[in-house]
């Protein structure tokens, strides 16, 4: 009997949409015209999809006022606000690359990622939380030449779609008639092994499709009412949320700018949600939450847990106490827009809680031997590829990037160790890169290498990521001092705080003279992670992750 490859295609009746996502959401709008499109619960907003329509094609006029030309870059640095999402459809219309700017980047993230797409105009929020945008901008200007124009929400955005009226429908379909389903519309920084963030360019075919596959999965009708407490600069956002959501023609509910369980759980109730998102840890601490009990989830029926590994207990609890009985698993990278593997709302529950489900539809995923590139027997270890229209273009203006990741046969390198069972189930056991993922937030050990090797008394320092039950991983940092320096991890973190986002910050500190190295100078931070765990007692909680 001849082996069982770990391989396997997404074989679909249901075509992939050759249009963009303006001619998609035309669509909807035509088929859907009075039905709820999308609720800001906290900004006490409202638009039908005919509505939403108007108020995006507001925006799109806006943006070509302001001389914005397909192909341009328009930065969007903000918490979930409605203004968002009309953003990344207004972007997608008038054939603007829509730059995603995360809302936790302190002085050198969002300089870094101005400067390095080239932003012309950016729309921004006055602040998010204690930061103050504004004066970040100010302070970065005689150094970054980007954006030459700033929006401010709450400040000149009405005054920027006054400008828009003077712009025609004729221009706007002028121009919208030049767009391609092939062009690039979005970029999204993600954290890599090499330090700066890399800019994933994706396409109105990648984020559209993947997003309307998704809501498949959950079986997703106009009925639907999606709760999405997620943030939108992440895929997790805009693609698994808002993308899955008006392809369906069903509504998006957003509680608030970031998510807070008992907003989130009050919109469930209220709005009468059918699905809920979150990572793990938003859903423990909702279940954790001591008015859990005040409110109603009986609407409730599907949704996505992803992120970082679901335990098995929040996975019960969810399905038991929050009515989730079709909750759903998905597993992806910005790079592949994102999701590549999803269970279904119907699969078995071992299934929902011990893998991250079966190929999507339309996608190729291996399984191999990373030092040959052969596929492996199905039940093997090896590093997870995929391939397919979600694979992103490439890296924003960095081909050798570009193709360390996606191989000569367009095969996207996940840098992830998985498993295929024999029903086509795929695992994650554990990862090839040195990539942090924090309750959802993947973060470069070498960009907070970086930053902390700028601190006068540090000679060395390694960062790792430590299992955690609540978010998956925290940040770990081994530091070597220079002689004649006595200091704790007090100053370290006076050092890092409001100069690197605070999810980056480490938890942890260990003070050493040297590194675990291989006999060829190597710095051994498998051995780092393991020592860590033991020391931490979370050895149990680092085996049960699959990390030893």
């Amino acid at each position: 009997m001849s082996k069982m490859y770990s391989y396997a295609h997404g074989v679909c009746d249901i075509p992939l949409m050759g249009e963009t996502i303006g001619e998609n959401l035309r669509r909807i709008v035509e088929k859907f015209p009075d039905r709820e499109a999308l609720v800001v619960v906290e900004q006490n907003y409202r638009a039908t999809y005919r509505e939403f329509w108007d108020q995006v094609t507001a925006v799109a006029k806006a943006f070509i006022a302001a001389g914005i030309e397909k192909g341009d870059r328009v930065g969007i640095w903000s918490a979930n606000r409605y203004e968002w999402v009309l953003v990344q459809y207004a972007t997608a219309r008038v054939g603007a690359i829509m730059v995603n700017v995360n809302p936790g980047y302190k002085r050198s993230g969002v300089e870094y990622a101005l400067s390095q797409s080239q932003v012309k105009l950016l729309v921004t929020a006055q602040k998010f939380k204690t930061t103050d945008y504004i004066e970040i901008l100010n302070a970065i200007r005689p150094h970054c030449p980007f954006p030459d124009r700033t929006v401010i929400l709450d400040r000149n955005w009405q005054r920027f779609l006054d400008a828009g009226q003077l712009i025609s429908d004729e221009q706007l379909a002028e121009r919208e008639a030049t767009l391609s389903f092939d062009d690039p519309i979005n970029i999204q920084y993600t954290s890599g092994t090499t330090g700066s963030p890399k800019g994933a360019t994706l396409t109105h075919h990648n984020i559209l499709n993947n997003g309307f596959f998704i809501g498949e999965r959950q079986f997703f009708t106009e009925n639907d009412r999606v709760c999405i407490p997620v943030p939108f600069y992440h895929c997790f956002g805009m693609v698994l949320g808002n993308m899955a959501t008006v392809t369906h023609g069903a509504c998006m509910v957003i509680p608030g700018e970031v998510f807070e369980p008992e907003r989130t759980m009050k919109a469930v109730q209220d709005e009468k949600c059918t699905a809920l998102y979150g990572v793990p840890t938003m859903f423990i601490v909702e279940l954790e939450h001591p008015n859990f009990s005040q409110y109603d989830f009986s609407s409730l029926r599907t949704g996505i847990m992803a992120g970082s590994p679901c335990p098995i207990k929040s996975m019960e609890e969810v399905i038991a106490r929050m009515n989730m009985r079709e909750v759903t698993i998905c597993y992806g990278m910005t790079e592949t827009s994102p999701v590549s593997t999803q269970t279904f709302g119907n699969d078995p529950f071992d299934k929902r809680v011990a893998t991250v489900g079966r190929v999507h539809p339309h996608v190729e995923v291996k399984v191999i031997d990373p030092a040959t590139g052969k596929i492996l027997p199905r039940g093997e270890r090896g590093e997870l590829c995929t391939r397919g229209y979600s694979v992103m273009l490439g890296y924003w203006n960095d081909p050798d990037s570009t193709r360390s990741a996606i191989d000569a046969n367009g095969w996207m390198h996940t840098g992830d160790v998985a498993t295929m069972d024999d029903e086509g189930y795929v695992a994650i056991v554990g990862r090839i890169k040195d990539i942090i993922i924090r309750g959802g937030e993947n973060i470069s050990p070498k960009e907070i290498e970086d930053f902390l090797m700028k601190h006068e008394g540090i000679m060395d320092v390694q960062v790792i990521g430590v299992p955690s039950e609540r978010y998956g991983e925290e940040v770990m940092a081994w530091v070597i001092r220079k002689a004649g320096f006595e200091y704790g991890e007090e100053e370290l973190l006076r050092y890092c705080k409001g100069n690197i986002a605070t999810f980056k910050i480490p938890k942890y500190w260990k003070f050493v003279d040297e590194f675990p190295m291989t006999v060829t100078g190597k710095i051994r931070k498998v051995e780092m992670r393991e020592i860590s765990a033991r020391e931490l007692g979370l050895e149990d909680l680092w085996k049960k992750q699959g990390q030893s």
